[in-house]
């Protein structure tokens, strides 16, 4: 078969739609990470971000007043069940607000309600990048604009993370790593460029014929039409021949650094992260471990945002009451792990069975809320080991 046959033309009765391709402002030597949300392209920045926004919407959160032995849980109020009022619910709305402080440091929304003591009750999140605040030189008065409009400042409902003196934000921790950030951005993206936009030669079509410019051109038109789309095999003759160029996956999407940065980036987020997304920190992990790697996520890096979220939450409740989020919900072990944990709480009168059967998901039992007393005899034995 010879390239200059002309091919059969086929046509689809509804065509493909265009692949699309990044706009003209993309670069792949320098990222804007100006909008928050494209870190998000970096798998490791979004994973550890997600990580701990789900667990921390996630985790049950409850409501008590009063201190020690009159301690007692109370019902949640309106605020904790659906702080927007858009129906979407609490777990939805913390998500949003940790999300925010993650990648911006801070977290503003209009107060659009109030209980009758002044406690906001419904508070309606903004886009952490449309948010601009700064204090007033003489005042020291907090001003707010939103999509450049000035907000009242008692309209204005502020939290923020990463504090340094003197700012009324919070710093953003995509902005002061934008540097490790956008290396693995452009990485990926120079890798994804090296094979849509022909960075190298695919192959080499070659013949023992003497060809002109034009004859060349027209091979090669004809020779892409027979390979476009069918996946067939290619049949070549009259001495033609094809040669793939092969390229080191090492060279064209440069592994070794997005493997460096996606760690750096996820340890942005604090000690265990990189380690609990599986990235490669320079350890092992054993199924020995796995449970202390989970409680290293809680203890360094989602306990301090989980705390947070309860001084934030207690902030909207009338005075005497505070949140606690449920933290043990998150190290879940093995069953006979938890069952000795169990045995061990009611041994020593720490829970009561009912305690017990609501955190396995049973029904409580009429004897089941007094503490589990010892109804064998306790025996001694004297020196010599007998009874």
């Amino acid at each position: 078969m010879s390239l200059f046959f002309s091919p059969s033309e086929k046509r689809s009765v509804f065509p493909e739609p265009p692949i699309p391709r990044p706009s003209s402002a993309w670069t792949f030597n320098k990222v804007n990470l100006a909008q928050a949300e494209t870190s998000l392209q970096k798998v490791a920045v979004w994973s550890a971000v997600d990580l701990i926004a789900s667990l921390g919407s996630l985790l049950p959160i409850d409501v008590y007043e009063g201190t020690g032995a009159s301690q007692r849980e109370v019902p949640k109020p309106k605020v904790l069940e659906d702080p927007s009022g858009e129906g979407y619910g609490l777990a939805d709305w913390t998500y949003q607000y940790l999300m925010s402080l993650l990648l911006r440091g801070n977290t503003n929304g209009r107060i659009a309600d109030r209980d009758r003591i002044g406690n906001p009750t419904q508070i309606v999140l903004f886009h952490p990048d449309e948010v601009q605040g700064y204090r007033d030189l003489k005042t020291g008065a907090p001003t707010w604009r939103v999509y450049g409009e000035t907000v009242p400042a008692e309209e204005m409902w502020h939290q923020r993370a990463y504090v340094v003196p003197g700012r009324l934000m919070g710093l953003s921790p995509i902005a002061h790593h934008a540097t490790t950030i956008g290396q693995g951005i452009a990485a990926a993206r120079f890798g994804q460029q090296w094979f849509e936009d022909g960075a190298h030669p695919s192959g080499i079509l070659s013949s023992e014929q003497n060809l002109n410019k034009e004859q060349a051109r027209t091979a090669k038109e004809r020779f892409m039409v027979a390979l476009r789309g069918t996946r067939e095999p290619a049949v070549l003759g009259q001495g033609w021949k094809f040669q793939a160029i092969q390229v080191n996956p090492e060279e064209s999407q440069f592994l070794e650094t997005q493997k460096y940065t996606a760690a750096e980036c996820a340890r942005i987020y604090g000690p265990g992260v990189a380690e609990i997304l599986g990235y490669e920190t320079g350890g092992s992990m054993t199924y020995a471990n796995v449970e202390q790697q989970g409680l290293n996520l809680l203890t360094y890096a989602l306990d301090r945002w989980l705390v947070r979220t309860e001084h934030m939450f207690t902030a909207l409740l009338p005075p005497g009451q505070f949140v606690k989020i449920n933290r043990g919900a998150l190290t879940r072990t093995d069953l006979l792990t938890r069952f000795r944990a169990h045995a061990l709480s009611l041994q020593n009168k720490w829970a009561v069975p009912n305690e017990i059967r609501a955190l396995e998901d049973q029904a409580p039992v009429p004897w089941g809320n007094d503490p589990v007393m010892e109804t064998a005899p306790k025996v001694r034995l004297n020196e010599g080991g007998a009874p």
